[in-house]
């Protein structure tokens, strides 16, 4: 049984939302052009549509009973000129409607990406990136079929449908009644398929937003996969899911199996009463034989629409499920924000304080609890203590990922708060444990696209964090290509180009954390310098197990279970019999041979 069970996946909207589609139509204002054009193309097409039966008419009552062969020749070739128009406008329309959703899809695209971009991480934390790709992959193209073959077609459709009972009640009022007997049975038809394909589709929707979500887990986490020996049990997970979401695509085609055959069989039905009834009218020369063919191919064409009609409301419900998920993303509102006037980009000439600091993820279980310290500017900080203590709370409240609950976090006695989230990251260098390498090349992974930031400045960076003879290593240098996560880097070159990267935006804030713990003790030689050079002069917050980082801290906070327990230098704490004494001795005491 699948573990993934989005319950949020399941709540889909009605079949047609107004509010939705007035805000989905806002992405084809800009294109009213193409919509107009295609609206009047699609008028155009089922008014030729509608010609072709008359000129046969025509033909068979005139011409071919008055033994008028030039008259036939006349009709034939404007029979073929309105079957070329109808193509070439057919083609138009077609081909104008696509564009116009490819725009309209592209611009939602945009903004639902951009809006992702400012959403905090609480929001990640709670949203599988396989469902979010479903968001902007998937469902955005179930949009676009809504306004290429969708909106506008169900309007030709209703044009075509309504010429064709105009026309048949104007030419033979009894021959249309005989016809429109078959309509409760085909609307009874339509209801019964359009509620269960429904049904069916809310499930596709369901099992392919699991699928992704669980792929993009797998692919993500394949080394792990792959170490412990679990690609059977995987791949039979996956086997399930993709299992469930084919017997689902399977019921749609059952469904469509049924109904396009069962309309077409009462379709044949309705003619074969005009056949019977129009041809006893034809033998007591009651109607002219022409007229009875006109009525038989206006039946072909009479459910047609109908069918198509049953067929795009399928596509108007998926569009206003897809629309319903997509502007619930949307609609979420950023938990970090700007304030209405947000203070002075930060300086910091004279430090940071935490006071009375209390955090939670979940909103109940603190993860930081009445946590007080004071960074000087220029100094540096390492925080130390177990795992879950509390260590990287700190740093995602210092750039602001999640917003504290209670206390204050002050920058030169301003409040983080007050400061705009641009402003006060543009201060902050921040060197991860785990390095995030962007597909591209070396450098544009160090500048990150700061175009300011010229070769030559890189290169100096990296000579500085000793990354540039590893780098001068590599067949194309700083222009070497860089795969998906840095693949094909080694743990201690992704860090070091994390390092150039700090460094390159020369930031007043360094921030590592745990940023030399899988550091071999080669690379350590390399990188102990750079760091001294990083640190100096600078304000720094340092999150490491290595012992020679710590030792230079102008200050070490003790992290227990949230809360601090000691605060001091190296030599003041080892003096102390305390809890970074016991952690001294139990991880670092083999590091320096005692």
């Amino acid at each position: 049984m699948s573990s993934y069970h989005y319950h949020e996946e399941e709540i889909l909207g009605k079949a047609y939302d107004a509010r939705l589609m007035k805000r989905l139509l806002a992405y084809v204002r800009p294109y009213y052009y193409l919509l107009a054009l295609g609206i009047l193309l699609s008028f155009i097409v089922s008014g030729l549509e509608l010609a072709l039966p008359y000129i046969v008419k025509m033909t068979i009552d005139v011409h071919i009973a008055g033994s008028d062969y030039a008259g036939i020749v006349r009709m034939s070739v404007f029979y073929l000129l309105i079957l070329a128009g109808s193509f070439s406008f057919d083609y138009i329309k077609i081909y104008i409607l696509n564009l116009l959703g490819q725009k309209a899809m592209r611009d939602l695209r945009m903004d639902l990406f951009g809006h992702v971009e400012t959403l905090s991480l609480r929001f990640f934390d709670n949203n599988p990136v396989g469902r979010l790709m479903t968001r902007i992959t998937n469902d955005v193209q179930v949009l676009n079929e809504l306004f290429a073959s969708g909106v506008v077609t169900v309007a030709g459709d209703i044009f075509l449908l309504a010429g064709i009972i105009i026309l048949m009640v104007a030419l033979n009022w009894k021959l249309a009644f005989l016809v429109f007997t078959t309509i409760p049975l085909l609307f009874v038809l339509a209801q019964c398929f359009r509620l269960r394909i429904r049904d069916i589709y809310r499930n596709v929707r369901v099992r392919l937003a699991r699928l992704n979500s669980y792929l993009q887990e797998n692919l993500s986490g394949m080394q792990i996969i792959q170490a412990y020996n679990r690609q059977e049990r995987n791949f039979s997970e996956f086997r399930h899911l993709n299992n469930g979401l084919r017997e689902q695509n399977q019921r749609a085609i059952f469904q469509y199996a049924v109904f396009f055959p069962s309309v077409q069989t009462i379709a044949v039905g309705g003619t074969a009463l005009l056949v019977w009834f129009g041809g006893g009218a034809v033998m007591r020369g009651a109607l002219t034989i022409g007229t009875l063919i006109l009525f038989i191919q206006y039946v072909n064409r009479f459910f047609e629409p109908i069918r198509d009609i049953s067929e795009k409301y399928n596509i108007l419900q998926s569009a206003m499920a897809s629309s319903e998920r997509i502007f619930k993303i949307l609609d979420t509102r950023p938990q970090i924000t700007n304030p209405v006037r947000p203070a002075p980009p930060p300086l910091l000439e004279r430090g940071i304080e935490f006071q009375d600091v209390w955090f939670a993820y979940d909103g109940k279980e603190y993860v930081l609890k009445d946590v007080s310290f004071r960074i000087p500017r220029g100094k540096t900080v390492a925080i130390v203590g177990a795992t879950g203590a509390g260590k990287t709370s700190i740093i995602n409240l210092l750039c602001r990922f999640y917003d504290y609950d209670r206390g204050s976090i002050t920058i030169d006695g301003t409040d983080l708060k007050e400061f705009a989230v641009k402003d006060l990251r543009s201060l902050i260098g921040l060197v991860l444990q785990d390095v995030f390498l962007f597909y591209g090349d070396i450098l544009g992974n160090i500048r990150l696209g700061n175009e300011t930031l010229k070769e030559a400045d890189v290169e100096r960076v990296s000579r500085t964090v000793n990354a540039h003879e590893f780098i001068m290593g590599f067949p194309g240098k700083y222009r070497h290509e860089v795969r998906e996560r840095g693949a094909t880097f080694s743990q201690g070159q992704r860090q070091l180009l994390a390092f150039a990267r700090a460094l390159a935006f020369d930031p007043k804030l360094l921030i590592l954390d745990e940023a030399t713990s899988s550091i071999d003790t080669a690379t350590e030689i390399l990188i102990q310098d750079a760091l001294e050079k990083l640190l100096r002069n600078r304000t720094s917050i340092v999150i490491a197990h290595r012992l020679s980082t710590i030792r230079r801290a102008d200050q070490i906070i003790v992290l227990h279970k949230g809360s601090i327990h000691e605060i001091g230098t190296h030599g003041d704490l080892l003096a102390t019999d305390g809890l970074y004494r016991r952690l001294y001795e139990l991880q670092y005491r083999h590091m320096e041979g005692l």
